[in-house]
């Protein structure tokens, strides 16, 4: 038997380390040749590790959570034969990660841990089997049972705690099998609460921790690095949508078989395309620590999409060269790939603008963030009925409110102001997005 130990793989170009999400195998478990073993992130983009070989899991090298460099040992695998183990991972395990987004604990903190040790210290050792006797003050109805778990009590005891609206299941019996009595309940009242609670359901004081790693933490890094570099101008105003809502369902009522549905996202990617070709400053990622605006020829539109586990991001590039049927093809395939969890560190990144967009939950107003080191966003809010007045009477027409945001240390108001008036007059004149 020998040792095959498996390191974490170059998951793509210029990454030199990844966050580890997940295991999908412990210590113990039989693996099978190209069984996944574990998934990293990087970028938003989740990278699952296969095990090259069938062997035992006999080690793992890091937590959920926690960031993984690239070559650093991850698995180890009791394998037949001589394995792959060289002298240096025959050695003691050597710490080869570090917790992800970890804060140092407060000066208080470190004080109350000192002050601790140090009464530890000199306090003498008790034994293991002795235990200090309950107080008579030291509340005894703090625990809450199991889920599922039915409290013991008569139907006196039951109805004094409804009438006080006191959860049984908050209060330890000291009757036989854990009865509740009426004592437990006076010492309820006592200790337990300051005092009784209004009738109707208790109370819930449970509180989780919850780790912030993965997905949500890579959001939390790239909303934190956009507030705080970020000096914006937010854009608002609303367009009529009605000759574009008529287009679009007279396409979709005729669109050949195996097209993609149009939404309204393919006409506003056109539309913002032929919008910056006025506007090539607004295509742009700001590298504010080498001071350079770095201005792409290319329309790499990324569309924020809704995931169960959070907000990423993926790209539909060359929209400057792309037809209404190509852009909603893409949007469609891209979203899929995102929800799923199989879109590639190359499909979630390299954006020049982004969309944002919460359908018909959208709001009237929102404040978009930012992507980071983009110079602008568009955030698409609710379209809804309106009574919009035409010269002679209120008639209704679908309006929609744009929501802009740009780096203002970039893009000045007048040109903010002349992007979205321009983006805004293609789509209430929806046949001037197909005129060249």
């Amino acid at each position: 038997m020998g040792v095959h130990v498996i390191k974490l793989p170059d998951v793509g170009e210029g990454v030199a380390e990844a966050e580890l999400v997940e295991w999908m195998v412990k210590p113990g478990d039989n693996v099978m040749e190209d069984q996944v073993l574990a998934a990293v992130m990087t970028d938003k983009a989740t990278v699952e590790i296969p095990s090259p070989v069938i062997g035992k899991v006999i080690w793992v090298g890091a937590k959920a959570g926690e960031i993984v460099a690239v070559g650093a040992p991850i698995v180890r695998l009791e394998v037949d034969g001589a394995g792959n183990a060289k002298a240096e991972d025959a050695a003691p395990a050597q710490k080869v990660t570090k917790q992800a987004a970890s804060a140092p604990p407060p000066a208080e903190e470190l004080s109350a841990k000192r002050t601790e040790g140090a009464i530890a210290a000199k306090s003498p050792p008790q034994s293991p089997t002795a235990t200090a006797p309950p107080r008579a003050d030291e509340p005894r109805a703090t625990a809450r049972r199991k889920e599922g778990e039915k409290p013991l009590a008569s139907p006196a005891v039951r109805k004094r705690a409804a009438d006080n609206g006191v959860d049984l299941r908050r209060v330890m019996g000291s009757g036989p099998a854990g009865r509740i009595t009426h004592e437990d309940l006076d010492n309820y009242f006592v200790n337990g609460a300051s005092a009784p609670a209004a009738r109707g359901q208790a109370p819930d004081t449970s509180v989780k921790e919850i780790p912030v790693i993965g997905l949500r933490r890579k959001i939390a890094e790239k909303m934190t690095v956009s507030r705080s570099r970020i000096p914006d101008i937010v854009y608002v105003d609303e367009v009529d949508m009605t000759a574009l809502e008529d287009l679009r369902s007279k396409l979709n009522a005729e669109k050949k078989e195996g097209r993609t549905k149009l939404t309204v996202l393919p006409f506003l990617m056109r539309a913002m395309a032929k919008a910056i070709a006025e506007q090539p400053q607004l295509n742009s990622l700001y590298d504010d620590e080498a001071g350079v605006v770095r201005q792409y020829g290319g329309v790499h539109i990324g569309v924020a999409a809704q995931t169960d586990n959070g907000l990423v991001v993926p790209v539909v590039r060359h929209v400057e060269a792309k037809g209404l049927w190509e852009c909603a093809g893409e949007v469609a395939s891209l979203a899929e790939a995102a929800k799923k969890g199989t879109a590639t560190r190359e499909e979630l990144s390299g954006s020049t603008i982004t969309i944002t967009s919460l359908g018909a939950l959208g709001g009237i107003v929102t404040t978009p963030v930012i992507n980071h080191p983009e110079v602008a966003i568009v955030g698409v809010n609710k379209m809804q009925v309106r009574p919009v007045w035409d010269g002679s009477a209120f008639v209704p027409r679908k309006m929609m409110n744009l929501s802009c945001a740009f780096d203002h240390r970039i893009i000045d108001g007048w040109n903010a102001a002349v992007f979205v008036q321009r983006v805004k007059t293609l789509l209430e004149n929806p046949a001037m997005i197909f005129v060249e």
